[in-house]
């Protein structure tokens, strides 16, 4: 019999490469702690801890019911402690370059000894459900700023692209410490409307060039902007920057004056260079100082949680609609009766309802 040591096609194993010595022999590794409590959350937080403030955030984002259950216990510890801020949203057309404004806004800001916390909104893929998450790449210098936190959460399938949870993490960027919020969106659409019912300052970013760019806006957007500015006004640009600019200011007579009684003003800027960015923040104080002295600042505040305490209402009951056994069953059922013009979308709608309500076995 061959020694099968002998025989080529045996595949033959040869001494590994020996480990070397740990660097530090007295080390061990620890467990991921699982086990923490809302009340340390809560601590941490206050004392402007960014782990423990990252962490209650996951927390937020998170579907599971036991991370839901924790997360409420924090946001109602840290309620309280809130508010105090000047929370500012940030749109734009695809390419007009909030990122880059809004690194060039920060260090303006933080120049001034304020804490800031941004809060970015990735757009989710419908296919693979991922985001990039790659606002921290795009404001690097912003990213190592010890004044500035920033937290890119990926937008899911809740309304308009907006994070669900922004709202929340507000609250808790607010008790950390950061006195001024900038939510950015990811561009023109139905997210500036969520958007705009969590902050207190609305600014539309838009390029050179108006006309066609101006007619592909809604309506809606443009009325709910407290400020207009008209970015990379730089280089050969700055002659269309100020074409545009008026050309924006005749827009906006058209529209009704804003129930804050705030006149809405347009300015040229360059976030590359600088150019109009500090001009820009003057504004923003100059209208928290004016809506605080008419009270609407306040009222529109308490407006936006009244909207916010009916806007989860209904997308709780729509997830447990839908997520009901008989309602489940029910439906295709239904959809076939509707496409076949056998029953009427209202009454269809109607009677899974009341299935749902248990008024209809």
């Amino acid at each position: 019999m061959s020694n099968p040591e002998d025989d080529a096609t045996t595949p033959r194993v040869r001494a590994g490469v020996d480990q070397p010595s740990s660097l530090n022999p007295s080390w061990t590794p620890k467990l991921r702690r699982t086990n923490i409590q809302a009340e340390e959350y809560i601590r941490g937080i206050l004392q402007g801890d960014r782990v423990r403030l990252s962490q209650a955030i996951t927390l937020i984002e998170s579907k599971q019911t036991q991370h839901q259950e924790l997360a409420h216990t924090i946001i109602e510890g840290c309620l309280p402690h809130s508010g105090n801020s000047v929370r500012i949203g940030i749109t734009g057309v695809p390419g007009v370059g909030k990122s880059t404004f809004i690194e060039a806004l920060g260090q303006n800001v933080s120049s001034q000894g304020r804490k800031l916390a941004v809060l970015a909104i990735d757009p989710s893929s419908q296919i693979s459900k991922g985001s990039i998450l790659g606002d921290k790449t795009r404001m690097a210098k912003l990213s190592a700023n010890p004044q500035v936190y920033i937290r890119p959460s990926a937008a899911g399938d809740s309304l308009g692209g907006v994070a669900r949870k922004t709202r929340e993490t507000v609250i808790l960027c607010e008790a950390a410490g950061f006195d001024t919020l900038i939510i950015e969106t990811v561009g023109v659409g139905q997210s500036e409307v969520a958007v705009h019912s969590m902050v207190d300052f609305f600014l539309l970013l838009l390029l050179p060039g108006a006309g066609d760019e101006l007619q592909g806006i809604k309506r809606g957007i443009v009325e709910m902007a407290d400020l207009v500015a008209v970015n990379k006004a730089d280089g050969d640009n700055q002659q269309r920057a100020k074409r545009a600019a008026a050309d924006y200011r005749n827009a906006l007579h058209l529209f009704p004056p804003k129930s804050s009684n705030w006149e809405v003003q347009v300015l040229t800027c360059s976030a590359l260079s600088g150019q109009g960015i500090a001009e820009i923040w003057h504004l923003i104080e100059e209208y928290c100082t004016f809506t605080k002295a008419k009270g609407f600042f306040q009222g529109q505040r308490q407006s936006q949680a009244r909207y916010w305490l009916h806007e989860t209402i209904q997308q709780f009951l729509q997830e447990q609609f839908y997520h009901h056994p008989q309602v489940a069953t029910l439906l295709n059922e239904r959809e076939t009766e509707v496409l076949a013009q056998r029953k009427s979308p209202f009454h269809a709608a109607e009677e899974l309802v009341k299935v749902f309500l248990g008024l209809e076995k």
